[in-house]
């Protein structure tokens, strides 16, 4: 059985709760990617994205001087390195979610994207259907 270990992406970078709104858009922009783990000590607090920092920053006229926590979503659904690759590829569908960061004993040990299974050969079909599902979701909520 394939596990996440053999797909994740274990080298992570982050911001930390002490970060604001800037510092995380420019290590976005810098690192090319569109989601950053909000870590303290290690341990993972949260989650931002581009869209969050659209949707709760911008849109809501928050200064980009604002700590993460003001945007942060902290409601994380996570996997370890030892869940199987379907059960988080149905994890990302059913929660309609692109990444899932991967954890052991609350400590950020990598992150897997949809993107992750696209690449990965075996589950080329899973991502495909994973996104399909996302996607028909989102449509769902938008009409």
């Amino acid at each position: 059985m394939e596990t996440i270990k053999d797909i994740m992406t274990d080298e992570i970078e982050c911001c930390t709760l002490l970060d604001n709104i800037f510092e995380v858009a420019v290590k976005m922009k810098d690192l090319n990617v569109g989601a950053i783990p909000i870590v303290d000590n290690e341990r993972i607090v949260g989650m931002i994205t581009d869209r969050d920092i659209v949707i709760r920053c911008i849109a809501e006229k928050h200064p980009a001087s604002s700590k993460v926590e003001s945007i942060m979503s902290n409601q994380l659904i996570t996997v370890t390195a030892d869940t199987a690759v379907q059960e988080a590829a149905k994890l990302m569908a059913e929660n309609q979610i692109r990444r899932l960061p991967v954890v052991e004993n609350e400590k950020l040990i990598g992150m897997v994207s949809l993107g992750d299974f696209a690449t990965h050969q075996l589950t080329d079909r899973q991502a495909g259907e994973t996104l399909t599902e996302i996607s028909q979701h989102n449509q769902e909520l938008h009409h």
